[in-house]
Formats: structure tokens, sequence, C-alpha cells
């Protein structure tokens, strides 16, 4: 009861105040500049995790440097420029975390873009691109995470994929290829990791209210991104395997998702 009161108290304000559940621990997160991202690392800093924080827009990062500082003055916050496509930028930004704070114990690749184009539409760079990001991106911020954890002996792999890459989604196909093909990856290094102390986490987000999808014209079963924050990072610290953000109705409608007939899911707008 105790540490569910002191989580409370946190996230209502009390600057310098952080529960204890990160231990100091450190984690290493893109896409830090919106959405599940900038929700996240409040969250996690709330928590009292060190950070290495990540995106493309730098002025974002610093403004969430600077909310951070405001209720943990004391936490180690290390905010850099970076696209993930650029993979050499991406590998020495994470050298540079380990160095900063003294190694990293949770990567989550988290960066992501999403376009709304019909397969031949004439739109082929933003299915490009959101390949680009989504998949060789988190690509690449797995293998270099898991470069290190091999080395270090341990650590914790998160990918950020979606219910959409459960099923391929009419006006949506680069983006649930993209989830579906970051899925499937995870999935891959977690077998090549049995018999380390290495775990790997996928998490298949619903709807969260982000810019992503803001202009979508239904977000069924929609939640803020505070609240799917702090449901991600709980699964991040209970160290699921492969789950759903909510659990529920998502658990659910995911497995039904796959039964629905194409002629109908066509109508989905």
């Amino acid at each position: 009861m105790r540490t569910r009161a002191v989580r409370r108290a946190n996230r209502t304000g009390g600057a310098g105040s952080v529960p204890a559940s990160g231990n100091g621990r450190a984690v290493f997160l893109t896409g830090a500049s919106s959405g599940i991202g900038r929700a996240l690392a409040v969250e996690l800093a709330r928590r009292g995790y060190r950070l290495a924080i990540s995106a493309r827009r730098e002025e974002r990062l610093i403004t969430l440097k600077e909310e951070i500082a405001s209720f943990a003055p004391d936490l180690h916050v290390l905010a850099r420029r970076l696209d993930v496509t650029d993979t050499g930028a991406l590998f020495a930004a994470f050298d540079e975390a380990v160095a900063e704070l003294g190694g990293i114990d949770i990567a989550i690749a988290n960066a992501g873009v999403a376009t709304r184009s019909e397969v031949g539409s004439g739109e082929f760079e933003h299915a490009k691109r959101t390949i680009e990001v989504n998949v060789i991106g988190a690509m690449a911020t797995v293998d270099a995470a898991v470069r290190y954890f091999r080395e270090r002996g341990s650590g914790h792999v998160v990918g950020i994929c979606s219910v959409a890459g459960m099923r391929g989604l009419p006006r949506s196909a680069p983006y649930s290829a993209s989830k579906a093909a970051l899925a499937t990856y995870l999935e891959a290094a977690r077998s090549e990791l049995v018999g380390t102390a290495i775990d790997v986490t996928v998490i298949h987000p619903g709807f969260i209210a982000t810019e992503m999808n803001a202009d979508l014209p239904r977000r069924p079963f929609v939640i803020d991104a505070e609240r799917g924050a702090r449901i991600i990072a709980n699964q991040i610290e209970r160290r699921v395997r492969v789950t759903t953000a909510p659990v529920i109705p998502w658990g659910i409608l995911s497995r039904l998702l796959k039964l629905i007939p194409s002629r109908l899911l066509a109508r989905v707008r």
C-alpha cells in the first residue's frame, strides 16, 4: 500500500521526489519528443529511472528535459538529437549513453512514424520512410542494445509495436507491415537469447491519444498518453514477453481482428 501511495503522490507533484521502482537504473529511449515516447519518458523519470532520450526534434527534447527537471532536478537525463534511420549515429548515441550514464539497463525501441495511404496511390516515399524508421531504425536500436547487453551479461530490450501489426489494416499497409516486422524480429532475438540474462518484451499498444493518430476518424477504446505510459511502464517492469496495452480490451480484440473477413475490414475508414 505504501508503494502505491508514494507513486500516486509523485504523479501529482513534489519537486525532487520520485518513487523508487527505477532504483537508479538507466533507460535508452528513442522517439521521446512526442506521443507515447514523451509520456513514457516522464513516467519513467517519476519512477526514478535515469534516462538517455532521443528524437529528431531537438527543441522538444529540451522542453521535455526541463519538465523532468522541474519534478526530479537531481535525475540524470541525457538528451540527444537523433534520426534513427542514421544507423551510424544511432550506434554512436547508444555508446555515448552507456558512457554518460555508466551503463544502460533497458533499451526501448519506440521511435516511429505513420501515414495513411493506399497501396498504389503514388505515395510510395511515405511507405519507404515508414519502413526506414519503424523497421530499420528499430532493428538498429535493438542490435546496439543486444550487442552491449551480451558484453555486459544482462539487460532488457523493449519494442513498442502495435495492435495494427497483428493484421494488415486498409490505408495503413506500411505501418501494419512495419510493426509486424518489428514484432517478428524481436521474437527471433528472444529465441537467440535463450539461456542468457537478456529479456525481450514486445508491447502492442491499442489506440493511445497522440499526434500520430489525432486525425483518425475513429479511435475505439482510446486512452490518454499518460495512462498508456503508466500501463507500458508497468509491463516493462514486469518484464512481460508479449502483451497489448492495455490488456483489456486489446488482448481480446487483437485475436478477433485476425478473424474479420477482408470485405468487412475494407469498410473501416
